[in-house]
């Protein structure tokens, strides 16, 4: 018996061998198509090849493709467990002709795989076409050998596949095993046909045609193939088994739920068991795939997963979480086959621990309500709507999961009930922001955020998406669309365009649609919604339309540098600092990072130094960059640093990064903005200014990459250039600008010397000579080109010549007179140096002056009237 990990390899080594490109599995996340929640069939990655818009080079492909339907319109949720073959996470071998082979090669492949390479009987196989698809029944007969009879003709759109209302159509051929007259059930088209008896294993499809909006079809220059086999309906065929669960896949994960229950994996609880394998395969590849739970888009499908699976390993009577400790079990199924697996099988392990804790903390008490309120019901009637919805509301119980802890009594739930305590709540919600004092534009992002939901962000992934258009405003009010020139604020359902918050700036790109593009100049998030910021080029936007958003890689790579480079300085800081430094605020642009910190007083050169050498350390180091979700509280308790003004809900993500010692890893901080893969991507790290803010905070503005580089490049050149005038090199230059400092102030001082005495008539023979006024010597003189503070030094050197009487200089500088009066001792019981410099100093437009009786000073803007405060001093001794 082959394993199903040997189905997957003989069918992809066949079709290599057959001239295809084997192609790994797209993420569950589609890239492509804006439509899907999850990829749900193998053709979703090739959809751009089969409409032209992409090329590669390659004709022919092959591949297992990862698929999830448990959201959206395909959603298996609700049957998986209690069916043999519905999954929430199932595998999709394909292979793809892109205008190479047609319908005559592709039925020749498949019925040569599947009857000698699978070793299938062939009496046991019968097919379907579509009823106008002659040529394809003529193929069956030529290749296959089939009789009339065993292959049936169907008229529906079964057996006719459209891409959409539009675009690449064509008939399809399916494939079915008939397990026997033993099971029932009838061919397909008949009566019996949803019995058990014939499966189908495999889809045929034939793109043959365009077909245009008037419903006319033309043939495709260049028709192709696309088929769908599922590995897990194929492989039970294959062993033997009629329930894809029996195969030795899910056998091995149901086998290792028992165990870890101590349960009889065939006993009345083995759709528990079922269930458990299934929604563990779809939440580590979701994980792996980079989907985390949430209350929003494809992290709450996610999560509606991961609690069904948890409730019914509660229903097997698990007291502890369960689901993490089946993973490695999972890994060893599937590991080599999907190696992201292994990649992430810590953050796979640590999410599914953490929801599962967290469920397990409120599930007891909700169970506890549902039982008493079913205890209430009489005979046939259903749980009320009002109820579901506290279970919703209070217990984080999705509707579909209180129909499944039901299901076993056969109690159904009054879902209308249950929308309407939805609808009231949302209305309440509604009325109590719209008085809640938010400006108006913020009413209609709250209005859009309750009728589309949260826009999906996929920038931790990928930088390039195809989106819906899900929401226009324009002047602050909700449009259908918006014309060439408009100034237009634009969501989608998926972005990669990260919306500004925690510091980091919004992205800027471009947003691609029919006929029109948007520069994207801003990116802000309201309420859970990315709004794209820009101005419509070309032709009309309309809500409905899809788009191709492509961000602005280089300025988001700078980005992502800064902000990594944050969480390092944040963490070197306390190394260097101390423990008291926390951050007060940040800004993360493309050009530089800035960081506000609690510290009383500047840095030190010496501490700044250290502070880059420990961060550049780390940046050398080239650690991984980890990212995991955790509760706010949990991950504080881990050692994990809050950030300033970040908002958190009920989980986080935790970014690690930098080397791992004794006192683990370097850096790690709550932030829910993006990083770098590893330290080494932001390349060097650079301090360009540290300052006060306020009382106690500091700003450090700091550089990474190649602005950093740049920088230190023009301080280099500075720094050459200014040795190279002074005729020295770098290194001596600091010892040569001391000595030149110090040669100017000695000249400094000798020039001031050469001034007073040219003043004052010093060494000429000219020396002042003291003027007899009313019987007092007195001195007074504008002396120019004296500085200021150099007039009481020498009105004190002019007392001590004259021996008694009275100074008064005025110097004048820039048209401003600075006075100095001096008295000898002898004369202060007569005049006040004081009273004098006031008459002075109010000729020249000034006010007051101060001092003692013997020495005092003044100043005034009316340097041109020195002279006249002058003759008012010496006219007041006179007096």
């Amino acid at each position: 018996m082959k394993s199903i990990n040997e189905i997957r390899s003989t069918f992809i080594d066949f079709f290599v061998k057959a001239g295809h490109r084997h192609v790994a599995s797209s993420p569950l996340v589609p890239a492509n198509d804006p439509t899907l929640m999850f990829t749900n069939a193998g053709m979703v990655q090739f959809k751009d090849i089969f409409t032209g818009k992409e090329k590669r080079d390659y004709l022919r492909a092959a591949t297992s493709q990862k698929c999830v339907r448990a959201g959206g319109k395909h959603n298996d949720l609700d049957n998986v467990g209690y069916t043999a073959r519905h999954h929430t996470f199932f595998e999709m071998l394909g292979n793809f002709s892109f205008g190479d082979y047609f319908k005559d090669t592709a039925i020749e492949l498949a019925w040569n795989l599947i009857t000698k390479d699978f070793g299938l009987p062939k009496d046991k196989l019968l097919v379907t076409v579509y009823h106008e698809d002659e040529e394809a029944a003529g193929y069956w007969k030529k290749i296959a050998g089939l009789s009339d009879d065993r292959i049936i003709r169907i008229a529906t759109s079964d057996n006719f596949w459209a891409m959409g209302d539009t675009g690449p159509c064509g008939p399809c051929s399916e494939i079915f095993y008939d397990h026997g007259p033993d099971i029932w059930g009838g061919p397909p088209g008949s009566a019996e046909e949803d019995g058990d008896r014939f499966i189908e294993i495999w889809n045929l499809v034939f793109m043959q045609f365009e077909q245009s909006a008037d419903g006319s079809r033309v043939n495709l220059p260049k028709p192709s193939i696309d088929t769908g086999m599922g590995l897990e309906r194929v492989s039970a065929v294959l062993q033997g088994v009629h329930n894809n669960y029996d195969t030795d896949l899910f056998r091995a994960l149901i086998e290792a739920s028992a165990h870890a229950t101590g349960t009889d994996p065939d006993g009345p609880m083995i759709a528990s068991h079922r269930v458990i394998a299934d929604h563990l395969r779809a939440s580590s590849f979701l994980i792996a795939d980079g989907v985390m739970p949430s209350n929003e888009g494809r992290g709450n499908v996610l999560r509606r997963i991961m609690r069904r699976a948890m409730r019914h390993a509660q229903l097997l009577g698990a007291k502890d979480p369960l689901m993490f400790r089946l993973v490695p079990a999972l890994i060893k199924q599937m590991g080599v086959a999907y190696p992201e697996l292994i990649r992430a099988e810590a953050l796979i392990t640590e999410t599914l621990k953490l929801e599962e804790t967290r469920f397990k903390q409120t599930l007891e008490r909700g169970l506890k309500l549902l039982d008493d309120e079913v205890e209430k019901l009489g005979d046939g009637q259903a749980l009320p709507g009002d109820v579901a919805f506290k279970l919703y509301d209070t217990y984080g119980f999705p509707l579909d999961l209180t129909q499944d802890a039901l299901r076993a009594k056969d109690i159904a739930v009054d879902v209308d009930g249950f929308n309407t305590a939805m609808a009231h709540q949302k209305a309440e919600a509604r009325k109590a922001w719209a008085g809640s004092g938010e400006a108006a534009t913020d009413l209609v992002w709250y209005e859009m955020k309750e009728e589309v939901g949260a826009t999906e962000f996929l920038g931790y992934e990928t930088e390039e998406a195809e989106a819906k258009v899900v929401g226009l405003v324009v002047d602050g009010q909700r449009v259908d669309s918006a014309a060439p020139g408009t100034k237009v604020a634009l969501v989608t359902n998926q972005t990669p365009f990260y919306g500004e918050s925690g510091g980091q700036m919004g992205d800027t790109g471009m947003l691609r649609g029919p006929g029109y593009a948007i520069a994207v100049t801003d990116t802000q998030k309201k309420l859970g919604l990315h709004i794209h910021l820009g101005t419509v080029e070309g032709g009309t936007v309309k809500v409905g339309d899809s788009l191709h958003l492509t961000v602005d890689g280089g300025r988001r790579g700078r980005l992502r540098a800064n902000h990594s480079a944050t969480h390092l300085l944040h963490r070197a800081l306390r190394d260097v600092l101390g423990p008291h430094v926390t951050q007060k605020g940040s800004l993360v642009a493309e050009d530089k990072l800035r960081f506000d910190i609690s510290h009383p007083k500047a840095l030190s050169d010496e501490e700044i130094a250290a502070v880059e050498a420990e961060v550049n350390g780390e940046i050398r180091g080239n650690a991984a960059a980890v990212t995991r979700l955790m509760t706010p509280d949990e991950a504080i308790k881990q050692g994990a640093l809050a950030l300033f003004g970040e908002k958190y809900g009920d989980e986080v993500r935790v970014v690690s990064m930098g080397s791992s010692g004794e006192e683990g890893t370097f850096s790690v901080e709550l932030c829910g903005g993006t990083h770098v893969s590893r330290t080494g991507d932001i390349a060097v790290f650079k301090i360009v200014s540290e300052a006060a803010v306020s009382a106690g905070v500091r700003r450090i503005e700091a550089l990474t990459g190649a602005a950093a580089l740049q920088y230190m490049h023009d301080e280099e050149v500075l720094l050459k250039k200014a040795a190279a005038a002074l005729k020295a090199s770098p290194a001596e230059l600091p010892d040569r600008v001391a000595s030149l400092l110090e040669e100017r102030k000695r000249l400094e001082r000798e020039l001031a010397e050469a001034k007073k005495k040219l003043a004052t008539g010093g060494g000429s023979g000219n020396a002042m000579a003291p003027v007899d006024v009313a019987g007092v010597k007195v001195i007074a003189k504008k002396l120019d080109g004296v500085n200021p503070k150099d007039l009481r030094g020498l009105v004190d050197e002019t007392k001590q010549q004259i021996g008694s009487g009275i100074v008064a200089f005025v110097a004048v500088n820039d048209g401003k007179a600075a006075l100095v009066v001096g008295v000898t001792e002898d004369l202060t019981a007569k005049f006040s140096a004081v009273d004098l410099i006031r008459l002075g100093v109010t000729a020249v437009g000034g006010k007051g002056g101060g001092g003692r009786p013997d020495m005092a000073q003044a100043g005034g803007p009316e340097g041109d009237k020195a002279d006249a405060a002058l003759d008012a001093i010496v006219k007041a001794i006179a007096a």
